[in-house]
């Protein structure tokens, strides 16, 4: 193809993303640009951490309901992953957070890992068959019996506010409660760190990565520092309800 048609198409496709604001420019989680003068760390290729990188992200960063409905505010997310919401009001927030989770012990074969517990702390673990069938059908069955209370009490306090990483969960358990998870972090050369958080909320939705309200300067990206409150579009949550795996 000569030069100057290849030009003229390079350029149609890049009006093209001005003109569509719901259309998305990055293939996964791990494309989308940290601020200036900050750097992803670099994790072995087996961890949460890597996996969530490679999550891909939707070409249509609209989000849009488990009924194909068009999720009434569209202003909270940047982007959209490109995972099954399923076709039930299930998939809601703390049931994001799980099927990430989930999805990513799933792919390192580390089934006997892949255990959820309800308020009662009744066990959910995932069993033969280890298909895709039977994991497909697992998950919501775990989504109607465990959600934010359960979700609460099986994660353990993040021990230091400034070591975050991915696969963290800010978590309020109750009816509804709400949780968000961590899904990449970077840090520049003063040890300063930042994090992009993702979330589902109901009815049952699109995972997607959360901007940043309160600074758009920094959004998609969170700082983490020493505020007492943590602001994210749909919800407000207390630092304290950092939480780890």
């Amino acid at each position: 193809m000569k030069p100057l048609i290849l030009a003229v198409l390079f350029a149609f496709s890049l009006s093209a993303f001005a003109a569509d604001p719901t259309a998305n420019q990055y293939k996964t989680i791990g494309d989308i640009p940290t601020p200036d003068g900050y750097l992803r760390p670099t994790w072995a290729p087996t961890t949460f951490g890597t996996w969530l990188r490679a999550v891909p992200l939707k070409s249509d960063s609209t989000v849009y309901l488990f009924n194909g409905q068009a999720k009434e505010n569209q202003a909270a997310q940047f982007a959209v992953l490109d995972i099954s919401v399923g076709k039930r009001d299930l998939q809601q927030c703390a049931d994001a957070v799980m099927r990430l989770r989930a999805e990513y012990l799933f792919s390192q074969k580390r089934f006997s890992e892949i255990v959820f517990l309800d308020n009662d702390k009744k066990k959910y673990a995932f069993t033969e068959p280890f298909t895709r069938e039977h994991f497909d059908k697992y998950l919501p069955t775990v989504f109607a019996m465990c959600g934010t209370a359960s979700l609460a009490k099986q994660l353990k306090p993040l021990p230091k506010r400034h070591n975050i990483e991915p696969g963290d969960v800010i978590i309020r358990g109750g009816s509804p409660g709400h949780a968000v998870i961590v899904v990449d972090v970077a840090t520049n050369a003063d040890g300063k760190q930042v994090y992009l958080l993702a979330q589902s909320y109901m009815p049952a939705q699109d995972i997607h990565v959360l901007v940043n309200t309160e600074d758009g300067d920094l959004s998609p990206w969170y700082a983490a520092t020493d505020a007492k409150e943590i602001e994210t579009p749909e919800y407000s949550f207390h630092a304290s309800e950092f939480m780890r795996w």
